[in-house]
């Protein structure tokens, strides 16, 4: 969602980010599979749900098959 960790962590520090529906303050919070994170960026709200992990960091391409978006409006593929 952001390019850099320090962003990533901002945001968690500035109450920007919820974890299962509740407000994170420490970007250090483990989370699982299956948990459903909610990110408030530049007026829109995106939720995604933790479906995999990688062992090694890698490029945004790599990330978008670890979540599902849950997101209405940022669904690639809607239902009619």
């Amino acid at each position: 969602m952001v390019k850099a960790r320090t962003s990533a962590a901002e945001l968690v520090e500035s109450g920007h980010v919820r974890i299962n529906g509740t407000r994170e303050k420490s970007p250090g919070h483990a989370i699982k599979i299956g948990d459903v994170i909610t990110i408030a960026l530049d007026r829109t709200v995106r939720v995604l749900k933790v479906t995999a992990f990688n062992e090694r960091r890698g490029d945004a391409a790599s990330a978008r098959v670890l979540y599902e978006e849950l997101s209405e409006g940022n669904q690639s593929s809607r239902r009619n």
